[in-house]
């Protein structure tokens, strides 16, 4: 996608389940949940110098977060958004269309698939688009499981990534943990089911293509047990590595990444790596106002941190302690 500079996004929009469900559900604890609990900003885990900048030129860091009234708790914030999000069209030109393989209707042409832990698809694909603008800055940003890609990535190539930035919007951080708590019964009631039903399918719709085995991903991309995968997927562990300005979006009641899993301790002592913590939002969400089909927080922050990034590069750079070149 191309705005003012070359940009590639990488992300995953989950399934979830019938809204009445979640409405019932949600009810309940809505007074107990939001009513008596004051809202509050962001909290911003970062260095001194990259927190400063941020609170400089993205401002929304610094607001009051307060989540659409009706529209209580993570898992009913996550529903909300995928049915009533509104899709304002937006011009631009398609440079380059990463689709992970065998996804978005494309025939699986290799007898492998796609996984967290696999960077070397999005390695071509920013070495092609870097090809085709060799002098305009790349900004990466992750969804989900793209962030989770996006941040093996910036981790696996260092200084030799491509991009000049990052942002995450509510990555899986410990994926052990992500999956426990997909199994809590209400997760798995209202999310997990679906998501396994459409990766099942996925996998059916290739079969002439990939061998059907149990716990097939682990087995296709070398680890032993599918724990090998999940520990090695995790990016919470690679974020040392990363050496290019990355801020990452998470919501304390996410129901695919347990507030319990945020790096915190690991972000303190990074100079190029910003946390930023809401305490409600769900997953992707992050909904305001009484009808949330507009811009919301995730989306001003995105816009903020995409023109402070292109427009204060050195700026950036040097609150991050980056070097140039």
């Amino acid at each position: 996608m191309l705005l003012s500079h070359v940009e590639i996004w990488t992300g995953c929009w989950e399934y979830v389940s019938r809204p009445y469900t979640v409405l019932i559900c949600s009810l309940g604890a809505a007074l107990c949940y939001l009513w008596g609990r004051k809202c509050q900003p962001p909290t911003v885990v970062s260095s001194k110098t990259f927190g400063a900048f941020l609170k400089k030129h993205c401002p929304v860091v610094t607001e009051v977060f307060t989540p659409t009234p009706w529209c209580w708790g993570g898992r009913f914030q996550t529903l909300v958004f995928a049915l009533l999000k509104s899709k304002p069209p937006v011009t631009y030109r398609k440079c380059v269309v990463f689709n992970n393989r065998g996804v978005a209707g494309e025939e699986l042409l290799t007898p492998v698939t796609y996984c967290a832990a696999s960077t070397a698809d999005l390695e071509h694909v920013v070495s092609y688009v870097k090809g085709l603008y060799p002098h305009a800055p790349v900004l990466g940003a992750g969804v989900s499981f793209g962030g989770m890609l996006l941040l093996n990535y910036l981790a696996r190539k260092r200084t030799e990534s491509g991009l000049v930035a990052g942002i995450t919007i509510s990555v899986p951080w410990d994926t052990m943990k992500s999956a426990a708590s997909m199994e809590e019964p209400l997760n798995w009631l209202l999310f997990n089911k679906f998501l396994t039903r459409g990766l099942c399918s996925a996998v059916t719709s290739h079969r002439q293509s990939v061998s059907l085995m149990n716990a097939f991903t682990s087995l296709m991309f070398g680890y032993k047990t599918c724990t090998d995968y999940y520990n090695d997927a995790s990016p919470y562990k690679r974020l040392p590595s990363t050496t290019v300005p990355i801020v990452c979006l998470n919501a304390a009641d996410d129901p695919f990444s347990p507030h319990y899993a945020f790096p915190v301790s690991i972000v303190q002592d990074l100079p190029n790596v910003a946390l930023v913590m809401t305490a409600h939002g769900g997953h992707m969400a992050f909904l305001q106002g009484m009808f949330p089909r507009g811009e919301g927080f995730m989306d001003r922050l995105v816009g903020q941190y995409v023109q402070a990034v292109f427009e204060h590069q050195r700026d950036i750079n040097k609150a991050c302690g980056v070097k140039e070149d």
